[in-house]
This record gives C-alpha cells, structure tokens and sequence, in this order.
C-alpha cells in the first residue's frame, strides 16, 4: 500500500500483519548484532589494547575502535526504530482489522451483503403502516442517506436501515483509518536511512535525533503508553522484570530518555538506555543555535568524552543513571554500580550547577574522588553526582531571588526522594548503606526531600557541607537520627553564615535608620541566638544537634589575591581539603566512628 493508493476493505481484511512483524523480527536482529558487537569493542578490545598496548599504534587502533563502537551504535539505534516503526504500523493495523472484522461479523449474521466498495445492502424487512407487507430493502452508502426518498411519515422505516448505515460507516471509517496510518509509517520509514560510506558524522547523529522523535510520536500508543510514569519505583522495577526481551529492546531503542531516566529501573539499563539518549541529545542540541543548546552541548560532550575514554587504574566505572536537556539540564552519574555495591552516597549540588563543561569535569570530579575514597574503606562502593533538578543560578534577572527561596529546593527534594527509591528499590544488597550528601543549594533540597514520606527511602546517614540551613531546626527532623546527620562547615566558607530572614529584614531597617552600626544593633535583636542561616538553624551550631567533622578553614574572602570563595568549594577535593574528603568518605563507607570531630560554632 502507498499514499497514492486507494485501499479495500478487502485489502485491509487480508493484510498479514505477521508478515511485517517477522520483518520487525528481522531488523531486531540486526540491531542486536550491532549492539553485540559494540559492547563487544567497549568492553573487551578497548579494555585489553589499553591495557596491554602503549604508543602511537595502539592510540590509532584505540581512535578507529572508538569510530567503530560509535558507527554500530548508530546501526543499533536505527535498526532499532525501524523495527519498532514496523511492530507500531502492525499494531494500529491489527486494531483496525478488527473493526472491520466487527463490522463484517455483524453483517454475515444480519445476512447483509458488503460490496467492494463498502455499501451495504439489506433486505426487506418490517411490515407497512397501510397494506402491512414488508418493507423494501435498499443499499446503503457512506455519506449518503439510504434509499431514493427519506421516510415520509405515512411508512414506517425498514428496520435494516440503521444497521445497513452503521456497518457501511465502520467499514468506511476502517479503511480510511488504515489508509492514514500506512500513509504516515511508509513516511517514517522512508526517512530511516544512512548517508552513504562507513563513517557516520555528527549531522547523522542530528538526523537520527529527528527519526527517534518520529518514531517515537509514531509508537506513543504501542509503547509509550505501557510505561508506568505514575507508579512507584518498586512497581517500575516490576513492571520491567515483566517484559519480554523483546519489549525490553524496543524500549531501549525508541525511549531511552524514558527508561534511561526512570527510578526503579536498574542501573545496567539506564546506563545502556542514557548512552543512547546522550548521542541523540548532542545530535539534536547541534541543530540549534543559542547560548543555551552551546553551552548544553558542552556538558554533554564533556560527559561522552568521559564515558569514551574508559576508567583508569584504580577508577572505578560509570554508569550514566540519568541525562536531559530540560531546565538547566539534566545529568545523574555514578562511579561504581549503585545495585551492587554495598555503601552508595548520592550526592546533589547547589547554587550556579547545571549541565555545563563546568559541572561535567568539576562536580563528576566530586562524585569520582568520593568513590575513590569510600572503595579505599569498603571495595563494595559507589558515590553518584545527582543533577535532577534546577538548581538556582547566579543573580540574573527574573531569577536574582531563586537563591534565596525554597521553591527550586522543594521541587529537586521530590525528585531526589524518588530518585533514592529508586536505589533502594533496585539494590540487590539485603541492607544496604545509603548516605545523601547535600553541598550548598543542595543541602536545602536533600532537607526538602526528607520531608516526605518518612524522610528519604533507604538513607542511613546525611552529610550536609557548605550548608546556608536545610529547612529544619533539629538534626533529628531529618528522619534518620541526629547521630546519623554530619556538618562540615569551612572557617571561611561565608554560604554558611549567611544571616537569617530576620537578621537581614532587622539589618536593612537598621541601615536605612542609621547606617552600619545600626543594621548590625537590629541584626543582633532580630536573632539573639545568633545561631540561624537564611533557610534555618546553622547546621554547625550545638543546638541543631549533629555531628559536625574537621575540614580545612579554606582561604579568607579577602586575600592578597582579592575576593575569594574558594573555601566553599574544597570539601570533596582529597588535594585541597584531605581530612574533610576523607571524613566524607568515613561517612559514606559506613565507618562514622573514625571521623575526626570538631567544635560546635
């Protein structure tokens, strides 16, 4: 059938779905192969040429495995969405083929006759208002009122006339239904094609963004609709460990932004579903201009580039659990198996993080030298950088206030306390070891996330640094006890005394009434205690109750250099601020008796 054609209910009737599925089946296949031989290259020639092979040669055998790796995933990607365009185009036919199967049923029992071009004729039936015999039989068309002459009012309607209409509309409807959809499936598939040669440029990669897109619209009621976007993550894990392999491969190949970014869904898939979603994002992000897609598309090159060159002795690997362009982007990284490990920290970030060159070589660094650390106590450890949410950015704009608000806090805790569900739902470790690690912004949004549900599924232990308040009074109004809660607070670090609400109401007053000295008078009576940040009681202080540890007092804010706010960015670097990466990894290790304390402000 094409768009030119002018389709039969006989042709729609005798259609051979099958026959497209096997075909499917076929590209399935071939998709499988590719991706086969991709792990295959990733996961065997790499590893062993880097570890066996030195110098010029193995660096350009290392360079065309990589092109070749990158060549059959795009084979794999697009061999997957042909045999999903396939299974989707039976799919919607099969649907239809039973309408007209309905509708022809109805007419065989009625002993109605179905002509090839779908009138229906009936017989008569009824009897007449004057003489009593039966009424006339007739042929009904679509768009046209059965018989020469509508009923007058003297002779009752022959009774057929209604059921003749109905069954003429639904095979009428049917078939121009099948027409539309082997219309739109023959222009998908027409598009899903390679340029010519063996290498596949990144413009190619840009097309195959557009054909996922395609398919994607093209298959929402045969897959997409199956994703349970709504259940929990322990139903999500379900509902995937209930799918066949076959359906578990389509998902991959049309949605991996879905399944990649789905809590519940095992680490293992995400990876292998965000690695794919990656190509197509840097492909689609390259067919736009701005700021925005740039500097986006630098984060995620900076990633790929990461992913691409493979862990080195004494790393361990990455898994990509989460990728996306939406907001200030979207990027979930781990260092080591989170469903495997016995300890997993999940770290979130704060003001100015999103997805960047920045964030993709400093905070993936943050997340890398805690699972170094941590796997020094415990082999059995993994520690993720999670960016799932809009952090608030430098002042800008309509967005000058987000750091001092909630809202952007209350958001990301939602999705980090789902995201940790997830963890634990997918774990395989019968008790696992699970700390939150809030820096900055972020340790607002790990507070927001204990909020919910009886605080945050699966944490044993958080870790709160650079903190400017997390929301609560009391260590112990984070759910896991106040001995399981860990403050470390930088001398120098200035987010984490940053005055109250009320110090700064009382202080702006105080300046506009008598300048300096009595903003500061003001400051002190609005906050007697002296001991509250801007989002609540000063972690660090005695009466919020945790267990604050030693980290380095970090450079002043005014130096010989100039201004300076370094010291609140060193507390996960082993280089600049040891004991505080080390007393972090203690915590995340499971081993908080061996943190070296300090003194409550």
């Amino acid at each position: 059938m094409t768009a030119a054609s002018r389709l039969t209910w006989a042709q729609l009737r005798d259609l051979k779905c099958a026959e497209l599925e096997g075909a499917a089946d076929g590209w399935g296949k071939a998709s499988n192969r590719a991706d086969a031989g991709r792990d295959r290259i990733e996961k065997q020639l790499l590893t062993g040429l880097r570890e066996t092979q030195q110098g010029a040669a193995a660096d350009a055998a290392v360079g065309r495995l990589r092109r070749m790796s990158r060549n059959l995933q795009y084979v794999y990607t697009e061999c997957g969405l042909v045999r999903t365009a396939l299974n989707s185009l039976a799919h919607e036919m099969k649907a239809q083929q039973r309408v007209l199967r309905e509708a022809l049923d109805d007419a065989e029992a009625l002993r109605f006759t179905v002509h090839a071009d779908g009138s229906v004729t009936y017989p008569e039936a009824g009897e007449g208002l004057i003489d009593g015999k039966p009424l006339v039989g007739g042929t009904a068309s679509v768009g046209t009122a059965p018989g020469l002459l509508p009923p007058s009012g003297l002779v009752a309607p022959n009774p057929n006339v209604a059921k003749a209409q109905d069954i003429a509309d639904r095979v009428a409807k049917a078939v121009r239904t099948a027409a539309e959809i082997d219309w739109r499936f023959a222009r998908i598939l027409r598009k899903l094609k390679a340029e010519e040669g063996l290498k596949v440029p990144d413009r190619t990669w840009t097309d195959a963004a557009g054909d996922a897109a395609a398919v994607r619209d093209a298959a929402r009621g045969y897959l997409k609709s199956g994703i349970p976007l709504e259940a929990s993550p322990t139903a999500r894990r379900e509902w995937w460990a209930g799918l066949t392999d076959e359906q578990r491969e389509e998902y991959l190949a049309v949605y991996p932004d879905q399944i990649g970014n789905l809590d519940g869904i095992p680490a293992l898939v995400r990876d292998t579903a965000n690695r794919d979603n990656l190509q197509l994002l840097i492909g689609k992000l390259e067919g736009h201009d701005g700021e925005r897609a740039e500097t986006q598309l630098a984060g995620l090159r900076e990633i790929d580039r990461q992913l691409q060159a493979g862990r080195r002795p004494g790393e361990p690997p990455m898994y990509l659990l989460g990728i996306g362009d939406e907001g200030n982007g979207r990027a979930i990284v781990s260092f080591g198996n989170p469903d495997t490990s016995r300890n997993v920290a999940a770290y979130v970030p704060g003001l100015n993080t999103s997805l960047d060159k920045e964030f993709a070589e400093g905070d993936l660094k943050r997340a890398r030298d805690t699972a170094i650390g941590t796997r020094y106590y415990d082999s059995s450890s993994a520690a993720i950088v999670w960016l799932g949410y809009d952090a608030p950015q430098s002042p800008d704009g309509l967005h000058s206030l987000d750091v001092m608000r909630d809202e952007r806090a209350e958001r990301g805790g939602y999705s980090f306390h789902q995201f940790m569900g997830g963890l634990s739902a997918t774990n395989e470790n019968k008790d696992p070891h699970m700390t939150a690690i809030g820096h900055s912004y972020g340790s607002r949004t790990v507070g927001a996330a204990t909020q919910h549900s009886e605080g945050i599924p699966g944490v044993d232990d958080i870790v709160l640094v650079g903190s400017p308040g997390v929301g609560v009074d009391r260590a112990e109004d984070l759910g896991v006890g106040r001995d399981h809660v860990f403050v470390g607070a930088a001398e120098n670090d200035v987010v984490t005394k940053l005055p109250s609400k009320q110090q700064s109401a009382a202080g702006a007053v105080g300046w506009a009434a008598a300048g300096p000295a009595g903003a500061f008078l003001l400051g002190e009576v609005a906050d007697q205690r002296d001991d509250d940040l801007w989002f609540g009681r000063d972690p660090a202080s005695k009466s919020f109750g945790a267990r604050r540890f030693e980290v380095d007092e970090g450079p002043r804010l005014v130096g010989a250099d100039g201004v300076s706010i370094d010291a609140h960015s060193r507390y996960f670097d082993p280089n600049r601020d040891a004991v505080s990466a080390n007393n972090i990894a203690l915590v995340a290790a499971g081993r908080p008796g061996k943190i070296k304390a300090e003194e409550y402000r």
